[in-house]
């Protein structure tokens, strides 16, 4: 067992290994990308809400400041809270605020059931002359900000320039990510776990995350997310002409949606040179929520990779990412897994006098284990604070890197937690609390 452990562990190292060195190359070698006519499009912002008064009034009023050529959809799912009517007041007094209020029992079915009531709501108000490959949709998080430039980035050559490409994603970046208290109240060790949970986010999302969208460029498979993703409406309308609406019941309906855009026989594209920003959770407890939702999202998807495998609309290179990606949560719990085994059986071989190891190769396997073990996620620190925060000094860049690294492994627990919660049959949305809601008449952050 010991035996077949260490095997284990050595293939998924060198994957995750090979995979790095994929990413980080594409990443660093990128150019800046043009921009484009805004004009030559139709904008529509879906901006889906369930009890979100703390910020759905400020996000409406960016939106119209920032990008006032787009229409703001705001999706009332039956919330509990003022939401609806902050939002229909903004539409009272702007007709280019739309208010899509869902009741239970068809409402909190899920955000992409919330997201296909506002492309039904939109298909009514558009006029049935109009020209449905100039019409783009953009799904924003209720507390998200978008750049000035995002509109310009999105009508670029690079992307809805290019009638081939139906689905784009911009950069994300933690807008909190320097609040040196981000728990108001709160002593100093809390405040301090929070700072490091915010900008490891923020981290996560400029740097690794972004670098495998650079990847993913080169297999022609850039994934999308849940905030600043872009879409073709004429590409909707041919999903929905395959299963009669756009998202699907996965958890990771943003991900999901990027799937069919491709199999659908559609381009997606990543938006470095933009951003949209949105706030990092402080509270371990709803961050943990929040990434076993998106885990077992993955699981989920996983259904689809024999039409990705028979696809003709994916390259060999792009088949494998997308399959080595959804497998990934599966992978780390079987990573973890080999590494148990493997401590306890050089534990038990040590104590036991079964197993010597003299000094040459104890220090041997610390070198291995600081190279392949914590150098991946290291690197990030640094090139995190080169190219993101070049203001930060270098030994911050330096802590940063080692804090990726304790960082990551959040990834274990989340991905054993969606394993437990499909064995069990829990499937529901998971909806995560803002870091401003600190009294509220509900459950904070728990599983449905």
């Amino acid at each position: 067992m010991i035996a077949a452990a260490n095997a284990i562990s050595f293939l998924v190292t060198l994957t995750f290994l090979v995979y790095v060195f994929l990413i980080v190359v594409p990443f660093l070698r990128r150019t800046p990308d043009p921009e484009g006519p805004v004009d030559a499009f139709e904008w529509h912002m879906f901006v889906p809400c369930r009890d979100e008064e703390v910020v759905i009034g400020r996000t409406i009023r960016m939106l119209r400041t920032t990008v006032p050529e787009a229409h703001v959809w705001v999706i009332d799912d039956d919330s509990d809270d003022g939401t609806a009517a902050i939002v229909q007041s903004a539409a009272d007094a702007d007709p280019y605020v739309h208010l899509v209020q869902r009741r239970r029992p068809d409402a909190r079915t899920g955000k992409g059931d919330a997201l296909n009531a506002a492309y039904f709501e939109l298909n009514a108000f558009l006029p049935d002359d109009t020209d449905r490959s100039s019409v783009v949709v953009c799904v924003v998080d209720a507390d998200g900000e978008v750049a000035e430039n995002i509109l310009r980035q999105a009508a670029s050559p690079n992307a809805f320039g290019d009638p081939e490409v139906g689905a784009a994603q911009v950069t994300v970046f933690m807008k909190n990510r320097d609040d040196r208290h981000p728990v108001e109240g709160a002593g100093w060790a809390r405040n301090t776990f929070g700072r490091f949970l915010i900008r490891m986010q923020d981290l996560e999302f400029r740097g690794p995350i972004a670098a495998v969208q650079s990847l993913r460029g080169w297999t022609q498979t850039v994934g999308l997310g849940g905030n600043g993703q872009f879409t073709r409406l004429s590409v909707l309308d041919d999903i929905a002409a395959r299963s009669d609406r756009p998202w699907h019941g996965s958890l990771l309906e943003d991900y999901e949606l990027g799937i069919h855009v491709l199999l659908a026989g559609h381009k997606n594209r990543h938006l470095h040179d933009t951003y949209v920003a949105q706030e990092a959770l402080h509270d371990f407890r709803r961050f943990t929520v929040q990434r076993t939702r998106w885990a077992q999202g993955n699981m989920q998807c996983i259904r689809y990779i024999p039409e990705i495998a028979r696809s003709t609309m994916l390259t060999n290179a792009g088949v494998l990412e997308v399959c080595y990606y959804l497998m990934l949560p599966l992978f780390q719990v079987v990573a973890s897994l080999a590494a148990v085994l493997l401590v306890i059986g050089a534990a038990v071989g040590l104590l036991s006098g079964a197993v010597t190891l003299p000094l040459s190769s104890v220090l041997l396997l610390a070198v291995f284990y600081l190279l392949f073990g914590i150098g991946p996620f290291f690197i990030w620190g640094p090139l995190y604070r080169r190219y993101s925060e070049p203001q930060a000094g270098f030994w911050t860049g330096v802590l940063w890197g080692f804090g990726m690294w304790l960082y990551d492994y959040y990834v274990y627990l989340t991905g054993a937690r969606a394993i437990y919660r499909i064995l069990r049959g829990r499937n529901g949305w998971a909806k995560t609390r803002r870091n401003g809601e600190i009294n509220v008449a509900g459950p904070i952050a728990k599983d449905a």
